[in-house]
C-alpha cells in the first residue's frame, strides 16, 4: 500500500523579511507567465504593497502568506476601505505548484475571520472574470457580484469585477 504524504500547509502573517517583496515578484511572474500580462500590473500590485507596508492599522489591516513545507505558495491582504464598515480584500494568490491544496480557500476564509474581529460590515473586492479559480472560491463564501466594467489593462482587453460580501 503506497501512502501519500500531506505537504505542511502553514497560513501566516506577512510579517517575515521577504513577504512582500515575494508578493510583488509572485504575481508579477505568475500573471505574466499565465495571462501574458505586463508589468502595469506588477506596479499595481507593488502599489498595494507599498500602502500597506508603511501605513496599515494593524488592528483593522493584515495581510498572509500560505506556506507549503517551508516555501511561500499562496498571499492575501485585508485592507481597510474609504468607508470604516468595508473592509477590501486584495492581491489574492496561489501559486500554480500550490493549487489543488485549498490554499485560497484558506487564505480567504483567514481573511474573512480577521475582517469579522475587525468588526467590519462588508467585505469588497475587485478582480477580472477571467480569473476564474479565484471566483468560484469567492463565491462559495458568498460574494456578490455588483458591477463589471469591461477595460484596458495590463496589455489586455480585459472586464473587471467588483465583488461584496455582507459579513453576519
Amino acid at each position: 500500500m503506497t501512502t501519500t504524504k500531506q505537504p505542511g500547509v502553514v497560513i501566516r502573517r506577512a510579517d517575515r523579511p521577504g513577504d512582500l517583496g515575494w508578493v510583488v515578484m509572485a504575481h508579477g511572474e505568475i500573471y505574466d507567465e499565465q495571462f501574458g500580462w505586463n508589468t502595469d500590473f506588477e506596479a499595481l500590485v507593488a502599489r498595494i504593497v507599498a500602502d500597506y507596508a508603511t501605513d496599515h492599522d494593524p488592528i483593522r489591516e493584515a495581510a498572509w502568506i500560505a506556506d507549503v513545507d517551508g516555501t511561500r505558495a499562496g498571499s492575501i491582504f485585508l485592507v481597510s476601505g474609504d468607508d470604516p464598515a468595508v473592509a477590501r480584500l486584495r492581491i489574492l494568490l496561489v501559486t500554480p505548484a500550490a493549487r489543488g491544496l485549498g490554499l485560497g480557500t484558506r487564505l480567504v476564509d483567514e481573511c474573512l475571520r480577521f475582517a469579522r474581529e475587525a468588526g467590519y460590515r462588508t467585505v469588497t473586492l475587485w478582480t477580472n472574470d477571467i480569473l476564474t479559480s479565484a471566483r468560484k472560491i469567492y463565491q462559495s463564501y458568498g460574494f456578490v457580484l455588483v458591477d463589471e466594467d469591461p477595460h484596458h489593462s495590463f496589455g489586455h482587453h480585459l472586464v473587471g469585477q467588483t465583488w461584496t460580501l455582507e459579513l453576519t
